[in-house]
């Protein structure tokens, strides 16, 4: 009867311990599977051939990509991700990187920055910067579209100045009517938050960001009205958010001011 009684929780043992291997293993894959059927993996990485390997919960990411901020879209969605507890990026990027500040760099900081904003054209956009002046060429759908592009273009980190020469070409009705890609919460969260680091107005700011079914939270301090009803326009005009609920505190509020 000894022998049985410890036979039998030995048993119960294993079979408590296969079921954890095997909950662990669920969430894994599912971490795995969200992560490359992700909208920034999609959109961002999936040239790149990023990898994210997950074990317990812990997400080793692994690949090379063309540019930095690629790198930083791949942790910032992984991070975001249900199940995920931490994330070790060990992706890698391709060439040497541009000189911070110079012509290379701030037009590779343009370029990415209007990709993440839906009201912008990116695709449609050509740019050129020589001695930290950028000047944009291209179509915009209408002037609206236009001021805002530039508007983008000139709150980029390093950018002196900006010469808007884009044309004004309206839109063709398929590609008004075009369907919108669905865009995931961890996604949203991750472009949301490389948008306020690409923007100088934005980028010092101490903002934490979480997204439920498309609504975007902002929370943290800004330095004034100014600025926190700036990060909020640049958080709205993402891709995939629905609205912002802007609960940023200001600075002068902390105690003690």
């Amino acid at each position: 009867m000894k022998f049985t009684h410890h036979f039998a929780v030995g048993l119960a043992s294993m079979i408590f311990a296969s079921q954890g291997v095997a909950r662990a293993t669920e969430t894994d894959e599912r971490i795995e599977s969200a992560f490359t059927s992700s909208y920034v993996y999609k959109t961002y990485l999936h040239d790149d051939a990023v990898k994210a390997h997950s074990k317990g919960g812990d997400v080793v990411l692994t690949g090379k990509v063309s540019q930095e901020s690629h790198k930083e879209l791949a942790q910032e969605t992984a991070s975001n991700l249900p199940g995920v507890v931490k994330v070790e990026n060990r992706i890698q990027v391709r060439g040497k990187p541009p000189a911070k500040n110079s012509d290379s760099w701030i037009q590779m900081k343009v370029s990415t920055t209007l990709l993440f904003h839906r009201n912008v054209n990116a695709h449609a956009t050509d740019l050129d910067v020589k001695d930290g002046i950028v000047t944009l060429r291209g179509k915009a759908e209408n002037q609206a579209q236009k001021d805002l592009t530039a508007e983008y273009a000139n709150d980029v980190q390093g950018v002196k100045s900006v010469k808007n020469e884009m044309t004004v070409s309206p839109a063709s009705p398929s590609t008004v009517e075009k369907a919108k890609d669905v865009v995931d919460d961890a996604s949203i969260t991750s472009l949301v938050k490389m948008t306020l680091l690409s923007h100088r107005s934005t980028s010092a700011m101490n903002t934490h960001v979480k997204t439920q079914d498309g609504v975007v939270t902002l929370t943290g301090t800004a330095g004034n009205g100014a600025e926190r009803d700036l990060a909020a326009k640049f958080a709205e005009d993402v891709n995939g958010v629905k609205s912002i609920n802007n609960e940023m505190k200001l600075s002068t509020d902390a105690p003690g001011k």
